[in-house]
């Protein structure tokens, strides 16, 4: 059993046990188990979360119950198999089969044989199994091909055209590039795109934001110019929330929900590190993570503390230049990144998450001042979280105007998919 498939095996066992994210589970099995082939990890990690549902769809063609009454380290196994004889054509049918089944002899032996039977029954006839048909259930269709639980369908078809839920669909199953940002404080993105290129890395600038750079190759994270401080990694849609907000050195702004401090370090360095940013967030443990990124890159401007966003704080009303509500969400604009979102049954928070953002909302615009800035945004699409939240934040706020807004959606504009409005106070 090659100690790649075994990693993949534990961090997809984290994943669906104990419900981790995918990056964080990655992470800490391949620093702890030492593969020698991180990207294959990688590769049969993500294949198998964005492609789950079909390749469960595939493997109950054999199988007399379905695959979610099986035990974890069954269906796991059963997934990997499949998934390496559907989608790798790198690897050999017979290093497929063999290591799958010492997998299954390893972690679940009394199911080993039925492994194998699956294994040998899907390369005979695999081919042959079709989808569902699309004119009779089209939420089905989709949801199996593409692999999202059906709430997330019909909830796009609610709001979208069929062939455009279709390209989303599929854009949320791409592997998004790296993108990073220079840090202003220490360089520019001319310059960081030079030292990039001379170190053999690919580079190209970004589409939406102007600091924003593509990048290809190899150990970029955790490297010279990273601990330096000299770039940070964010995607355009982040980038784009942050220059909404347009912060301006000497400015005293707020940031209500800043952890992990992405947004919030960019603030700063967007400042020239002149002014003060109030990070504010609910969990403290979170805030370390602010905190560590401001000292990685030399800032020096950022005040972090615990506060809960749905608690007005009458001791800063009417005090900021502007402030950043980037409201807890249900994140399915960052489907690319954790397709493990795509399988959770958020119908309870669908239906809380409005109500707690309007709140945050509410809250935290009693700390602009007049003529100040609110920016509210999202990573996630869906028009209840989004633009219902700011239209009833408007109704009942007449102090205050939209004065810009926009939906960010992968297949689009090739970045997570976000919300922002930009509003004013009169």
């Amino acid at each position: 059993m090659s100690a790649n498939r075994k990693t993949a095996f534990f961090t997809l066992m984290d994943i669906e046990a104990r419900k981790a994210y995918s990056n964080l589970a990655l992470n800490h099995q391949i620093a702890r188990r030492k593969p020698d082939s991180p990207a294959l990890v990688r590769q049969i990690v993500y294949g198998i979360l964005e492609n789950k549902l079909y390749i469960d769809y595939l493997i109950e063609h054999y199988l007399d119950s379905p695959v979610e009454l099986m035990r974890n380290c069954e269906k796991i196994v059963l997934r990997m198999g499949i998934y390496q004889l559907k989608y790798m054509d790198s690897i050999p049918t017979y290093a497929a089969v063999n290591e799958t089944v010492a997998l299954a002899k390893r972690f679940c032996s009394r199911k080993k044989d039925l492994v194998n039977a699956v294994l040998r029954n899907f390369m005979r006839t695999g081919h042959t199994i079709m989808l569902p048909d699309r004119e009779e259930d089209e939420v089905r269709y989709l949801s199996l091909k593409y692999s999202y639980a059906p709430w997330i369908v019909q909830l796009w078809l609610d709001n979208y055209e069929s062939s455009f839920v279709e390209e989303l669909l599929g854009a949320g199953n791409q592997i998004p590039d790296l993108v990073i940002r220079p840090n202003l404080l220490k360089t520019n993105r001319e310059d960081l795109k030079k030292r990039l290129i001379s170190r053999k890395f690919q580079v190209t600038d970004g589409n939406l934001a102007p600091d924003a750079l593509h990048v290809r190759g190899s150990r970029l994270i955790g490297g010279r110019l990273f601990n330096s401080g000299m770039f940070s990694v964010m995607d355009e849609g982040s980038m784009h929330v942050v220059n909404m907000l347009d912060p301006q050195p000497g400015e005293f702004i707020m940031d209500v929900c800043a952890a992990p401090g992405g947004k919030t370090v960019y603030i700063a360095e967007k400042m020239n590190n002149i002014g003060q940013v109030l990070a504010q967030d609910i969990y403290k443990r979170k805030l370390n993570l602010v905190t560590q990124a401001a000292d990685r890159l030399g800032i020096t401007i950022i005040k972090a503390r615990t506060w809960d966003a749905t608690r007005l704080n009458s001791s800063l009303e009417g005090s900021a230049d502007r402030v950043l509500v980037d409201a807890p969400c249900s994140g399915l604009g960052v489907l690319r990144r954790k397709p493990e979102i795509k399988y959770r049954n958020l119908n309870k928070e669908l239906r809380l998450l409005p109500v707690k953002q309007l709140a945050i909302l509410n809250a935290s615009s009693q700390s602009v001042k007049s003529g100040g800035i609110l920016v509210y945004s999202t990573c996630t699409i869906n028009p209840a979280e989004n633009h219902r939240v700011v239209l009833a934040f408007l109704k009942a706020n007449k102090e205050f105007e939209k004065e810009e807004s926009i939906q960010l959606l992968p297949n689009i504009n090739n970045t997570d998919g976000f919300y922002i409005c930009r509003m004013r106070k009169k």
